[in-house]
């Protein structure tokens, strides 16, 4: 048999293929009945739901190409990650839960260390080592900040794989950026896939939503993988290279809004003269009201973790760019979005100590009126001056 592995010998960059002795020999040592092979080749015709091959060659071919075959299918792949925060790291463990093998590397050597020493999971020094770690065509998952580590870290990798191996961004990188890079690599041969991820820290338990986009060839490649990471329905093929990204910013500009309606609405209920228990109020409207939601499961949680008052917590919040980008967006197609937008300018007004906007106000006020003003450093009060 051509590219035959000697006996016990494993195939591709982890091992995970297991060929016996009597199938090392010439290629008609006799019929191999394995399982199920959904990889598209081009010198063997499979038939459902059982690939019968000549020999071993046609796993040994699959094993080659980043694959782990199992009975029933194949459904494990072998893949690269960058990037081990709190997303990475645990989209990692999610992967090795699911039989995967990920080969990873992080700028920190010890998350390096501490993440490759799990069962299934490989340590890499460098970007160069992790690419030499993994059969082609390779998957390589990149999940580090938007911008320039993203930017620095695909150029690199696209000095280091060959043509036709793929390139996962699963950051909130800005569309329009993965559509120029998704073209830049393609002249190399090069395959990028933009992997829109909503999750958070929960995702390792309750999977994460993948928002994909990208040529299809290259998604239906990392499919196994897609399918481990997200729960049942919650990955989808949104488009061609960019729509992940699109469709992973406009949901981040929903979140937003979503998030904006809940918080004025709390206020006004903490603001009244009713003893209202919000704790329980946001318990009580995940039975059948019309604004259930995960987000009031979470409110629910914080509340009993912090008190309804959350004196603990200053109102300061920040955005991650992706409301800047659905407001920009917004404008550039004509579509009008109040909510988003003013959600979004609320962030910022959260972020001053004082508002010098407002003190403009005030004193223009009192100027052209007579209105009151309130002094600095005089003690707040409810009551409004005229």
């Amino acid at each position: 048999m051509r590219g035959s592995l000697r006996d016990g010998e494993t195939a591709g960059g982890f091992g995970g293929l297991t060929v016996p002795a009597e199938e090392t020999g010439s290629s008609t040592a006799g019929l191999w009945s394995g399982p199920t092979i959904t990889k598209k080749s081009t010198n063997h015709t499979h038939r459902q739901p059982t690939c019968i091959c000549i020999s071993a060659a046609c796993a040994i071919r699959a094993a080659r190409q980043g694959f782990i075959v199992e009975d029933g299918g194949i459904k494990k792949m072998q893949l690269g990650m960058i990037g081990l925060g709190k997303m990475g790291g645990n989209m990692v463990e999610r992967l090795l839960r699911g039989g995967h093998q990920v080969a990873v590397f992080d700028l920190d050597p010890a998350l390096t260390e501490k993440v490759g020493s799990a069962e299934g999971a490989s340590a890499a020094a460098s970007l160069q080592d992790l690419v030499s770690k993994l059969p082609a065509p390779r998957v390589l998952w990149v999940m580090v900040p938007a911008g320039k580590p993203t930017e620095d870290t695909l150029r690199t990798l696209a000095g280091l794989v060959q043509p036709g191996d793929i390139l996962i961004d699963g950051g909130n990188s800005n569309f329009n950026d993965t559509k120029r890079r998704a073209a830049e690599l393609a002249e190399k041969g090069i395959h990028l896939v933009d992997a829109g991820t909503s999750g958070g820290v929960w995702g390792l338990e309750v999977g994460y939503c993948l928002m994909v986009g990208g040529p299809d060839e290259a998604v239906r490649h990392c499919e196994p993988v897609f399918r481990t990471l997200a729960p049942e329905n919650g990955y989808l093929h949104v488009g061609p290279s960019g729509a992940g990204h699109f469709t992973k910013m406009v949901h981040n500009g929903i979140e937003y809004g979503l998030l904006q309606a809940y918080a004025e609405g709390f206020e006004i209920l903490h603001a009244s003269d009713f003893p209202l228990d919000l704790h329980a109020i946001a318990g009580l409207w995940n039975h059948g009201s019309v604004v259930r939601s995960w987000l009031l499961e979470l409110l629910e949680r914080a509340y009993a973790a912090e008190g309804q008052d959350l004196e603990r917590i200053r109102g300061w919040v920040a955005d991650s760019g992706e409301g800047r980008w659905t407001v920009q967006t917004a404008i550039d197609l004509n579509v009008p979005a109040p909510v988003i937008t003013l959600s979004l300018l609320s962030r910022f007004r959260s972020r001053q100590d004082e508002s010098y906007g407002a003190q403009v106000i005030a004193a223009l006020r009192n100027q052209f009126g007579g209105h009151a003003v309130k002094e600095a450093g005089a003690e707040p009060s409810d009551k409004i001056p005229n």
